[in-house]
């Protein structure tokens, strides 16, 4: 039997460059060939690296627990699509949770984590951020190329907009969290910051906001860190003394020894399930203290 490649924390360093930061692909695969040894090495630690849309998600799509539907609504200047889930049994209204995806767009692995928050007890509805640019292409490369693209100001105003369509759900008691991941948890702080009606953010490695614009947040929130993410483990301190100083109600978690995306079970070299499964617990506990 053929032994799998070994991946090293510099080849993961350099996935994240690629993905983030200045690397292009050809850059990457230099890179990466050079870490590995040969071309052919590199050709198989690269998929390893990225997150596999192809791995079976933990709640299916036609889970006779959920129900789930495709959605529109208003967005800034445009319709914004969205997925939208909740329990498939039961009445009563729940509180809502809007799920904020990577910098890969609204993919099957989000659409997954929606699924899984709906069975936790809340009607979680996973925005689209790429709507105004034709929606999530089924490119990573490209998604991500549009998801730079994206004009700040009217991405937050589409999120401001997200919140008041969920809170106005019939489904929902009007109260409304929020969880992102990776770009959408950069996107999580800077919608605690401008909109006041959020009820709970949950961040899983995102970009801090700037500690100026801490005074304005309202929400609780729950942030996530993994422990190897030196890029946004960076901003860490001066957000934390921010929070502080204005008294904030939050919570700081670093899980030691994982990278970035631990949580996306798609992505073979990245995720941590120990890590993951803490985190998951820890987030629904959260919500569900602060949607009560």
């Amino acid at each position: 039997m053929q032994e799998e490649p070994k991946i090293t924390q510099a080849m993961i360093d350099a996935y994240d460059e690629y993905t983030h930061l200045s690397l292009d692909r050809r850059a990457f695969m230099n890179k990466l060939t050079a870490l590995a040894g040969s071309g052919a090495a590199a050709a198989a630690i690269a998929p390893m690296l990225a997150a596999n849309s192809a791995r079976a998600a933990m709640i299916a799509e036609d889970d006779g627990r959920i129900s789930a539907e495709d959605v529109t609504y208003p967005g800034d200047g445009g319709e914004m699509t969205g997925y939208l889930v909740k329990p498939a049994a039961g009445e009563a209204k729940l509180p809502g949770v809007i799920v904020i995806h990577e910098n890969r767009g609204l993919n099957p692995h989000i659409r997954d984590v929606a699924r899984r928050m709906a069975l936790e007890g809340f009607v979680a509805l996973a925005p689209d951020f790429l709507s105004p640019s034709g929606g999530t292409p089924s490119d990573e490369d490209k998604a991500r190329e549009m998801i730079g693209a994206l004009d700040a100001g009217q991405t937050m105003r589409n999120a401001v907009a997200t919140v008041g369509f969920l809170a106005e759900n019939g489904a929902t008691t009007g109260k409304v969290g929020a969880i992102g991941f990776c770009w959408g948890g950069g996107l999580v702080n800077q919608l605690a910051v401008n909109a006041p009606d959020l009820g709970a953010g949950v961040a899983y490695y995102g970009r801090q906001a700037d500690a100026a614009d801490v005074p304005k947040i309202k929400a609780p929130l729950l942030l996530h860190y993994a422990g190897l993410d030196e890029r946004i483990n960076a901003g860490i301190d001066a957000y934390k003394q921010a929070l502080e100083a204005g008294g904030k109600d939050f919570t700081i978690h670093v899980y030691e020894g994982v990278n970035h995306a631990f949580n996306n079970d798609t992505s073979q070299a990245r995720y941590d399930k120990e890590a993951a499964d803490l985190a998951w617990r820890r987030t629904v506990d959260f919500l569900k203290q602060k949607l009560a």
